[in-house]
């Protein structure tokens, strides 16, 4: 009797528990190895654990983290399908899934083609972006309905590409409701990845999944727009449009004379940067020349106060700035008209 109880006992199964040592294990179905559950057995649930029975295909009952012993009292949806009479104790044959409800973090993302967002300076832009993403199971039932079914989504990885998918596909999308213009997307990194997050929750969800965070590391913008961004930061360093043109000539002139033989495109910058140099340079000098010269008394070479008609030293009467004669300008303390001779 001995030995048959030991044959009996060998076929039943009265602890059921399951420890993850991947660290990327999502869904693990317990191995019964051909034996039956006993009624009355313990099953251990540790936490970021769900355990799930299933019946011939169809999901029955749903245990959450701690120590529970099986009997038809916390195994109502089970009972009901097998048409167990109140007090059954007789083993039974399930399947028993644990799913992890740990959140996966450090995911990667990247789009790997351009994706187009409406830009409200720029108009239609294309853009580049990658980061990472964390999710978890948020509902056992609707994931183990949506999404497993094939060996390839026992881990991560199966279920990675296909949240890696919507985020791509719904990038766009989530761009142009988050309302930042390419301008400000560098300095809204923060911003963007909560606005991604919200806009596709729903369509995690619909998984069983939860999206619990998404992190924008970089977008990369179009060559083109990247070459406005900086015209206008230069622009506004520079501030005043002469002192920049002014800046941009001195620039084109010093890369002239760097590079002598650039050959005529380059020579002709350079007489042209040189030509308006010498031209804003002519006209500082005239203006200080202007500025600082002063008339003299034609008598005795005093310096006269600006429109003197009489020296204030000799009482000399001064030229009218015009020959008399001719009507030739005169310059400042001349005594005879370099024109026709007449004594001023």
């Amino acid at each position: 009797m001995g030995f048959i109880r030991n044959i009996v006992g060998g076929q039943l199964i009265d602890v059921i528990e399951w420890t993850d040592d991947t660290g990327h294990t999502m869904v693990h179905k317990y191995d019964m190895n051909g034996k039956e559950i006993m009624m009355g057995a313990q099953l251990t649930v540790r936490e970021s654990q769900v355990a799930v029975f299933v019946d011939e295909g169809r999901l029955a009952d749903v245990f959450t983290p701690g120590r529970h012993e099986l009997t038809t009292r916390n195994l109502p949806v089970l009972t009901a399908l097998k048409a167990w009479k109140f007090g059954f104790e007789s083993p039974f044959k399930s399947d028993v899934y644990f799913v992890s409800t740990k959140q996966f973090m450090d995911r990667k993302w990247g789009t790997n083609n351009p994706v187009m967002m409406r830009d409200s300076e720029f108009g239609m832009i294309r853009i580049r972006a990658f980061g990472s993403f964390s999710f978890r199971v948020k509902d056992p039932v609707v994931f183990m309905k949506e999404v497993f079914g094939t060996s390839s989504l026992f881990t991560v990885e199966g279920v990675e590409g296909q949240i890696r998918s919507i985020l791509v596909s719904g990038l766009s999308d989530a761009l142009a409701q988050s309302k930042i213009p390419a301008l400000d997307m560098a300095a809204n990194y923060l911003e963007l990845g909560q606005s991604v997050r919200e806009t596709l929750s729903p369509r995690i969800e619909a998984l069983g999944l939860e999206l619990s965070g998404v992190v924008v590391e970089n977008v990369s913008l179009p060559e083109e727009v990247e070459k406005a961004i900086d015209r206008r930061t230069s622009m506004g360093v520079a501030g005043n449009i002469n002192q920049y043109a002014q800046y941009q000539a001195a620039e084109a002139l010093r890369e002239a004379a760097n590079n002598p033989a650039g050959g005529m495109a380059g020579m002709g910058v350079g007489m042209g940067a040189g030509a308006a140099m010498g031209q804003m340079f002519a006209q500082s000098f005239g203006a200080a020349s202007a500025a600082g010269a002063q008339a003299a008394c034609v008598s005795c070479g005093k310096p006269l106060p600006a429109g003197s008609k009489f020296c204030p030293e000799c009482g000399a009467a001064q030229a009218s700035g015009f020959c008399a004669g001719c009507g030739q300008k005169l310059t400042p303390g001349a005594r005879f008209c370099p024109g026709c001779g007449q004594k001023v």
